[in-house]
């Protein structure tokens, strides 16, 4: 299986819960994930997709740890199981009220 048919399934079931997952493209600063999930009631995630047994490079992995450090939920998945795993954690924690 390849990064792309993860990261389609990604987008194929955030659709199904009712939520985006917006490709991430941030000009000089290299190294952010792929995708920023959202989803109703107000859950947020940042997702790095990875071809199976695929891991982050070290820029990947210093990016993660600085959004992390802020408090927001960053997330690696490099199977379909990873994404069902993703969805059910941000579908069942409370996440932050949505924006008003």
């Amino acid at each position: 299986m390849r990064e792309r048919d993860i990261e389609k399934y990604l987008r194929e079931q955030v659709k199904a819960a009712g939520g985006r997952a917006y490709k991430w493209v941030s000009p000089g600063n290299n190294g952010v994930p792929d995708r920023i999930v959202l989803l109703p009631g107000g859950r947020i995630a940042f997702v790095e997709l990875k071809a199976p047994g695929k891991k982050p490079t070290a820029l990947q992995v210093n990016q993660q740890r600085y959004i992390a450090g802020l408090g927001m939920p960053v997330m690696v998945a490099d199977s379909k199981e990873g994404i069902d795993e993703l969805l059910q954690q941000m579908q069942t924690q409370g996440g932050l009220p949505a924006w008003q």
